[in-house]
């Protein structure tokens, strides 16, 4: 899907990481939650409340999830999801457009 409609946008962005990382919330009539953001490259840690499916749209990164040992790369096009009450790590590589699904 490339576009949402019928939405709200939070108009307040969610800046992290010295502007670096910065994201806007989109809500949806049934009560669920998106942020559309993008990453700057470097390297940031994360922490998690509900579950997350992160949709890479452009860009390089790799991921270190919970529970992992190794890194996996991530680009353009590719997803990966974060369990709840989790951290994980990111090293974006390029500038990254992003949306972040919160899963309940």
């Amino acid at each position: 899907m490339s576009e949402f409609t019928q939405v709200s946008v939070v108009k307040k962005a969610n800046v992290y990481f010295d502007g670096n990382v910065s994201s806007r919330t989109i809500k949806f009539a049934d009560g669920s939650m998106k942020t559309l953001g993008f990453m700057l490259p470097g390297e940031y840690t994360f922490n998690t409340a509900d579950k997350e499916l992160m949709e890479i749209q452009s860009g390089e990164l790799e991921v270190l999830l919970p529970g992992a040992e190794q890194w996996q790369s991530i680009k353009g096009g590719e997803s990966f999801d974060v369990p709840a009450n989790a951290q994980f790590t990111v090293k974006v590589s390029t500038p990254c457009d992003y949306c972040c699904s919160f899963l309940k």
